[in-house]
């Protein structure tokens, strides 16, 4: 049985209606009956201890003034099961935590193995490589990476930047000022920007410049110092863009290249500079690549379910020079 000592964070702890309980023991297949502040879990010695460790960290994380959302509990699941899967067997490797990225405005835990991995290689590299499917918080954790170096004043802005090619369309055609001839692209970097940064900090920062919109096709001939760059959506870069990105790393920057190797939207026959770069440069030491797996989506948890299915239905490549 475990018990904890304040009533009001218990009963946030187990969730409205019990819900947080509801999802720990469907995860791991436990039962758990809660009376007041106290909880009692039956199951095998594993998944007791598993969820035992669950219910412990989203309490300490209720302690020191957070919030519970049904990603938070899925998180420390995952967690948990990796610490018993990966870390147990040795003891002194082992980890209390995945890592995190402390911002002003909240702290980002790893929710994943695979977060775990790519926010020590964030911290670690200059350039790191994120590829892997949708959801899995690639670009999301890329820009509290940036946000905070640019609160620790580590680097002097961020710039933002991403291909335009998903719709077919040309930037040109498109209405407005070049901020607003990106902005649709860009939307998914904003709405992580606004979630991890007060609104009022980022549009200053954006009218002073210290976070910058920078279309890909429009950062040719720059070298960028003293800069938090993010690319999303790299694999439709083609090869040359990428290139001409990648030499734009200047003096106390740091990259992330984000990108989804199985939606590229070039045109047929085109090699993506993702793919390209990610095999040229996989032994270039200081360079960190990172691959997320179908394990590794933290949305809705039928997205992981989704993304597994087409993977399967997928028809095999073809070989080289075959015709269709």
């Amino acid at each position: 049985m475990l018990a904890f000592d304040d009533n009001k964070l218990a009963s946030a702890l187990f969730g409205q209606y019990g819900q947080n309980l509801a999802l720990i023991e469907r995860k791991l297949d436990v039962v758990a009956d809660s009376r007041g502040n106290h909880v009692t879990i039956e199951g095998t010695r594993e998944a007791c201890d598993q969820a035992r460790r669950v219910l412990e960290t989203l309490y300490e994380q209720l302690k020191n003034g957070g919030e519970i959302v049904q990603g938070d509990v899925e998180g420390a699941i995952r967690q948990a099961v990796a610490q018993g899967s990966l870390f147990d067997d040795d003891p002194a490797t082992a980890r209390t935590n995945f890592a995190d990225i402390a911002l002003r405005k909240r702290t980002v835990r790893a929710r994943t193995a695979g977060q775990d991995a790519y926010i020590r290689a964030l911290k670690r590299h200059s350039l790191v490589f994120g590829t892997g499917p949708a959801g899995t918080g690639k670009t999301w954790l890329a820009v509290a990476h940036a946000v905070s170096l640019f609160e620790r004043k580590e680097v002097d802005r961020i710039i933002l930047s991403r291909p335009a090619v998903e719709a077919g369309e040309r930037l040109g055609f498109l209405p407005g000022d070049m901020r607003e001839k990106v902005d649709p692209y860009l939307r998914p970097i904003y709405d992580a920007l606004f979630d991890l940064m007060d609104r009022r900090v980022v549009e200053r920062a954006m009218e002073e410049n210290e976070i910058e919109v920078a279309p890909l096709a429009f950062m040719r001939g720059r070298t960028l110092h003293n800069a938090a760059i993010i690319l999303d959506e790299a694999q439709n870069t083609t090869s040359m863009q990428m290139k001409m990105f990648l030499t734009r790393l200047g003096e106390n920057s740091r990259m992330i290249v984000t990108g989804d190797p199985s939606q590229v939207d070039l045109p047929p026959g085109q090699t993506s500079g993702l793919a390209e770069a990610a095999r040229l440069l996989a032994d270039v030491e200081g360079i960190g690549h990172v691959a997320f797996k179908n394990e590794d989506v933290i949305r809705h948890e039928l997205v992981a379910k989704i993304v597994a299915a087409y993977d399967r239905a997928a028809p095999p490549p073809k070989a080289p020079g075959s015709k269709s």
